[in-house]
């Protein structure tokens, strides 16, 4: 920075005064105006480079009435579904030019969810995305009076707000037709948490290809995303004879599973098939690696970007349901009868 600017900020007056502009050929520069000669564009751009100068974001939302902003709201950002869903829409939402403000929620309830799209309309953002896997979350949002654009992922029928979400019951049924097909009687299931529309729907997956295929559901063993509880339900299937195949609702509790197996003696896939469901980054290194279900989380993000900033340029619109569909990724965790 020259010594005519000291310790002070550059401003578009210096910018101007530097590239021999207008102040308002700098603004056109700024905003990606199309009447602007490409080698002034270039000469704007490279004293904006030199002095270091950085656009005031809050004059630009004044005058354009936008902020480029986007809110994201989110809940238990610990487990690999919903942290992978807020990072794909974070990368999604930079790609089409747009800051995210996130807040991440631990309690799922009308009052939490109202606050935080409060605190998020107050911060001007543009539109928000609400990550809501749970059924309550879902209703609370459904329940709401929206004055932003808002998109909803994962988040069942939420009222008329637009819905990305990946197609549950078709992963379950991916996992359970598969392991039917290696000639399994009958197929056990280790669900989700019952208030999560994730767990219900993969639910609903097992159970409908289980019917179709004319064989019995057995009852469901209920966990809660963590490996500690499919340990606990691997070491009840491990005391059953009649259990040749097992769909885990996520990796982290197929994990618990083999680890409850491997104690057990009970040997995968010689004698018990396991699939999960997410296709973590260490599921391939589990032992055996495992055979799962794929979520694409960067589509998840894109779609839901693509949807809000539809409604965004072109005002209000009808209400959206894009549905991604999920991919069956085999390793050595199954074998056939």
């Amino acid at each position: 920075m020259g010594s005519t600017l000291g310790r002070r900020l550059p401003v578009m007056a210096d910018v101007a005064r530097e590239a021999g502009v207008s102040h308002q050929t700098v603004s056109r520069v700024l905003n990606d105006h199309p009447n602007v000669r490409s080698e002034t564009r270039t000469r704007v751009l490279e004293a904006i480079d030199k002095l270091g100068y950085r656009r005031n974001l809050v004059a630009r939302a004044l005058v354009t009435k936008h902020s480029r902003t986007l809110g994201v709201v989110s809940f238990d950002t610990t487990l690999y579904g919903p942290a992978s869903t807020v990072y794909g829409i974070e990368q999604a939402a930079r790609a089409a030019g747009y800051f995210v403000s996130i807040v991440s929620l631990k309690s799922i309830d009308k009052a939490g969810v109202r606050d935080a799209l409060d605190y998020l309309a107050d911060q001007g953002v543009d539109g928000i995305v609400v990550v809501a896997p749970q059924r309550s979350a879902a209703q609370a949002l459904a329940d709401l009076p929206l004055g932003v654009p808002t998109v909803a992922v994962e988040g069942g029928q939420a009222g008329d707000v637009s819905v990305v979400c990946v197609d549950q019951v078709a992963g379950g049924r991916l996992a359970t037709e598969h392991l039917l097909s290696l000639g399994h009687e009958t197929v056990w299931h280790v669900s989700g948490p019952s208030d999560w529309l994730e767990a219900e729907g993969r639910v609903a997956g097992w159970r409908a290809a289980l019917e179709e295929a004319g064989r019995e559901a057995p009852r469901p063993l209920a966990g809660d995303w963590s490996p500690r509880s499919g340990y606990e339900a691997g070491r009840s299937l491990a005391s059953m004879r009649n259990v040749t195949a097992v769909f885990v609702a996520n990796d982290q509790m197929a994990l618990g599973v083999l680890r409850a197996f491997t104690e057990q003696g009970v040997r995968v896939p010689e004698r018990v098939s396991v699939v999960g469901f997410d296709d973590i980054p260490e599921s391939e290194f589990f032992s055996p690696p495992l055979t799962t279900i794929r979520q694409d989380f960067d589509a998840v993000g894109r779609h839901s970007i693509e949807v809000l900033v539809r409604q965004l340029e072109g005002g209000p619109q009808e209400r959206e349901r894009l549905v991604v569909p999920p991919t069956f990724v085999p390793r050595a965790s199954t074998a056939r009868v």
